[in-house]
């Protein structure tokens, strides 16, 4: 007896992309076409002479014909709509998508259609502050602002529940990942980082975030940071680094430029042979100098009127 052979079970499809987006693997993704049309106008006028006509029946005593013809003018009214500027209706018959009308007007269609507005206009996502931990390990607060728009009304309707809602979530996602991939700040001068390099982050931010709404339709025209900081339990400790950086890096360009000048003193001095002086004097003279160029507070000569032994 031949043994029955199981087939292996298909594994769920994925759902996250390679760059972070929603994967449509599970589900045939939609596809944006125009609907059908017409030009409002002239159907209304034809519309209103039908009218003038179930009148005159009606007077002229058609009583049946002027009640039938009503009723299909009332039926037909209910096809017309209006598209305002930027801005599209999505229609649907019996449940199946029959295309989306972007032009601006008035349109007549099958009255039996059910009609959506989407808004096509530039918007605006203030993400609130996340507080989040950067490379380093560090705790950060970082928002940011989407420019976004919607590019594909068919996607933006059928693809997602509420595509508003899906822009702020899949943004502050991104949001988060972005800070965990740099540094607050580098302070090795090498490599990025989030405080350093703000167009590049900015950049980056834009790609991953058009890799997760490009499913929806959303198109996203801008993304930049408009808040980072570290967070207040440690922002007096990195304060106090950040002022002992700046310190070291003064002083040690104090020190460079005192050594300069101490070298000049002592080249002029032996090419014009104003002086001779051994080397316990040039010691003497360059620890005089290196104090007198590198400290803080303005120094008080002492003069030597005898010998220096």
């Amino acid at each position: 007896m031949s043994e029955l052979k199981k087939a292996p079970l298909e594994s769920p499809p994925e759902m996250v992309g390679p760059e972070g987006g929603i994967s449509t693997r599970s589900g045939v993704a939609s596809v944006e076409r125009p609907a059908f049309g017409l030009p409002g106008v002239p159907i209304f006028l034809l519309w209103l002479a039908l009218v003038a006509l179930g009148v005159w029946l009606l007077v002229a005593g058609q009583l049946l014909l002027s009640v039938v013809l009503g009723l299909l003018l009332l039926f037909a009214m209910i096809g017309f709509f209006i598209v305002q500027p930027n801005q599209a209706k999505v229609l649907t018959l019996f449940g199946r998508y029959v295309g989306t009308e972007r032009r601006n007007g008035m349109y007549w269609t099958n009255p039996l259609t059910v009609r959506k507005n989407v808004s096509l206009r530039i918007r605006n996502f203030n993400s609130e502050r996340l507080k989040v931990n950067d490379l380093s390990g560090n705790p950060i607060e970082i928002a940011a602002v989407i420019v976004w728009r919607v590019v594909d009304s068919a996607r933006a309707t059928f693809d997602v529940e509420d595509y508003a809602e899906f822009v702020a979530i899949q943004s502050e996602t991104a949001l988060r990942h972005l800070a965990s991939q740099y540094p607050y700040d580098n302070y090795e001068e090498s490599g990025r980082s989030l405080r350093g390099n703000a167009d590049e982050v900015a950049e980056a931010l834009g790609r991953e975030l058009a890799a997760r709404l490009r499913h929806a339709g959303v198109e996203v025209l801008e993304a930049r940071l408009s808040h980072l900081a570290y967070s207040p339990e440690i922002a007096g400790a990195m304060l106090q680094r950040q002022q002992a950086s700046a310190i070291i890096a003064a002083r040690a360009q104090i020190v460079q430029g005192a050594v300069g000048m101490v070298q000049m003193a002592l080249r002029e001095l032996a090419d014009q042979n104003i002086v001779e002086l051994d080397e316990e004097r040039k010691a003497q003279m360059v620890s005089n100098l290196l104090v007198v160029l590198t400290s803080e507070r303005g120094t008080q000569p002492i003069v030597n009127a005898g010998s220096l032994y």
